[in-house]
C-alpha cells in the first residue's frame, strides 16, 4: 500500500482543496468555487479508483477483506455517490457534509494501516500527516490573525469618520466596506482549514499509541475555536449582522484564539 505513498499524498491535497471549495460554496453560494471543488473532487474519484483496482489486480481479490481496505471502500463510494447525486439533483450542501466525513473515513483508513503495516513509509506517511495537522492549524490562525488585523483597521477608520477626522491616515486605512469583507473573506478561508486541521488530529490521536483525552486543554480549546469562528459565518450569513458588531465579535474571537495557542498549548498534555 505505501509503495504508493505519493499517491495517498496528492489525493489528500486535492481533496482538502476540494473540501475548501465546497465551503466557500457554502458559506457565499459561489457556482466558480462550487465547479472547481467537484471538478477536484472528480481528480480525487479518479486516483482513489485507480489505486482501488491497483490493489484488486496485485492481491486477486476485491480489497474490502480487512477493516482497514473497508475505510477506504467507505471513503470511496461516499466519493462516487457524492459525484453522482451532485450532477443529477445538484444538493451542494449534502456534498460537502458527505465529503466531509469522506474525508475522516480516508484519513481513519491511512492511520490504522499505517499501525497495520509498521513499515518505514507507512510512518513516515503518518509523521507527514501529522506536521500536515500543525501546518494547516496556523496557516488557519494566520488567516483569522489578517482577519482581526481588517476588523481593528475597520473600527479604527469607524471611530476616525465618526470624530470627523479627516487626514491621511484616514485614506491609508482603506474603505469600510472593503476591510469589513477581507476580514470575513479571510474567516471564510481560515475556518475549512482548521476543520481539516482538526480531523486529521482526530484520526492521529485515536490511531497513534499516544494518550489521547477529549478534554485535553488544547483540543477542547481547539474546537471551541473552531464553534466561535463558526458562529461568526452564521451571524454573518444567516442574521446579516456586519460592520461594527462583527469587528468586534471577531476581535475578541481572536483573543480566545491567542489564549488557545499560548496558554492551552502550554497545559496540554500531548501539544506543543
Amino acid at each position: 500500500m505505501f509503495d504508493l505513498k505519493w499517491l495517498y499524498e496528492l489525493i489528500i491535497v486535492i481533496y482538502c482543496l476540494s473540501l475548501i471549495g465546497y465551503f466557500i460554496d457554502f458559506i457565499q453560494n459561489n457556482r466558480k468555487a462550487n465547479r472547481a471543488a467537484f471538478w477536484l473532487l472528480s481528480m480525487v474519484w479518479v486516483l482513489q479508483t485507480f489505486f482501488l483496482l491497483g490493489q484488486t489486480l496485485l492481491e486477486s481479490h476485491f480489497p474490502i477483506v480487512t477493516i482497514y481496505d473497508g475505510l477506504y471502500f467507505y471513503a470511496w463510494i461516499l466519493v462516487t455517490f457524492s459525484l453522482i447525486l451532485n450532477r443529477l439533483f445538484r444538493v451542494d450542501f449534502f456534498i460537502f457534509f458527505t465529503n466531509v466525513l469522506g474525508f475522516f473515513m480516508m484519513m481513519l483508513h491511512i492511520f490504522t494501516r499505517a499501525q497495520y503495516d509498521a513499515t518505514e513509509k507507512a510512518m513516515r506517511l503518518v509523521s507527514e500527516l501529522l506536521a500536515t495537522h500543525i501546518t494547516l492549524a496556523i496557516i488557519s490562525y494566520g488567516f483569522f490573525t489578517f482577519s482581526c488585523i481588517f476588523s481593528f483597521m475597520y473600527l479604527l477608520q469607524y471611530r476616525l469618520l465618526k470624530e470627523k477626522k479627516w487626514n491621511k491616515r484616514l485614506l491609508r486605512l482603506g474603505d469600510l466596506g472593503k476591510l469589513d469583507t477581507f476580514s470575513y473573506v479571510a474567516v471564510i478561508l481560515g475556518v475549512p482549514l482548521l476543520l481539516i486541521a482538526i480531523i486529521l488530529g482526530l484520526v492521529w490521536g485515536y490511531t497513534s499509541g499516544d494518550e489521547f483525552y477529549w478534554y485535553d486543554s488544547k483540543t477542547l480549546g481547539s474546537f471551541v475555536m473552531l464553534l466561535i469562528y463558526l458562529v461568526y459565518l452564521f451571524l454573518r450569513v444567516v442574521k446579516g449582522y456586519q460592520g461594527r458588531t462583527m469587528a468586534f465579535y471577531n476581535t475578541g474571537a481572536f483573543l480566545f484564539l491567542l489564549v488557545n495557542f499560548f496558554l492551552f498549548s502550554s497545559l496540554s498534555n500531548f501539544h506543543f
